[in-house]
């Protein structure tokens, strides 16, 4: 198992598909400017979640306006090996692939994934046991980010999941040092489950975007961040 060593920040990435998708690129340029670490973008085919989201055009048209964002994109697609060189050419810097996906073999596809130039990261819905290829994955650092569902995926503006962070909370102890992401009706009023939890990169759509306060709600965020992963370097 990596170091225990506790070497993580605070994260926040909003979700784009709360955003006024007529003025996208405005929408993600002010919210960068209100403090937020990365955009988070849902890719939706069609056939792994009943919708169909943010496409490669949008994507590539998002990284012309914005050359220097880190555009987390959490792809809800049944064969994501198909789609590992088109989310690098459209501009993608991290491609989160979920494990219930048709995948033959997840190393294979972390390799591509990352010979490709983005980071990978594993996404499971709310309800999805972590198992022992899940930790193998991770030990072999092979994980750049998890990412725990706090929603079924597919829809934007569900209500968030309380029941998922029983095996956040046992990631967060197994693996102190690893990015965690929590995404799915992440708000103001419950972002304190996450984070207690060991949650270290939030995701918040409808919590942020239309917000008038959504400065001062990042940086209640990253201050509750902080402030548990300061308390667990004091106890360690």
């Amino acid at each position: 198992m990596i170091s225990s060593k506790l070497a993580r920040r605070a994260i926040i990435s909003p979700s784009l598909l709360a955003s006024d998708f007529a003025k996208l690129a405005e929408d993600a340029s002010n919210i960068i400017s209100l403090g937020a670490d990365w955009l988070h973008v849902d890719v939706m085919d069609g056939h792994f979640v009943p919708n169909i989201a943010i496409g490669f055009p949008i994507i590539k048209s998002l990284r012309k306006a914005l050359p220097d964002v880190f555009l987390d994109c959490h792809m809800m697609v049944q064969d994501p090996e198909k789609w590992v060189e088109p989310l690098k050419e459209a501009g993608g810097s991290m491609f989160v692939f979920h494990y219930e996906a048709d995948i033959e073999d997840y190393e294979a596809l972390i390799a591509k994934i990352r010979d490709n130039g983005m980071r990978a990261g594993i996404a499971v819905k709310p309800y999805t046991e972590i198992d022992e290829t899940i930790y193998d994955l991770i030990k072999k650092d092979l994980v750049d980010m998890f990412l725990v569902m706090t929603v079924e995926p597919g829809f934007g503006g569900q209500s968030f999941i309380e029941d998922a962070m029983p095996k956040l909370k046992k990631l967060r102890e197994d693996f102190p040092h690893l990015d965690i992401q929590v995404d799915g009706g992440v708000k103001r009023s419950n972002m304190d489950i996450s984070i207690k939890a060991g949650a270290n990169v939030l995701v918040s759509g409808t919590g942020l975007f239309g917000q008038d306060d959504a400065e001062q709600i990042m940086k209640e965020m990253k201050a509750g961040i902080d402030e548990v992963t300061a308390s667990e370097e004091e106890s360690s």
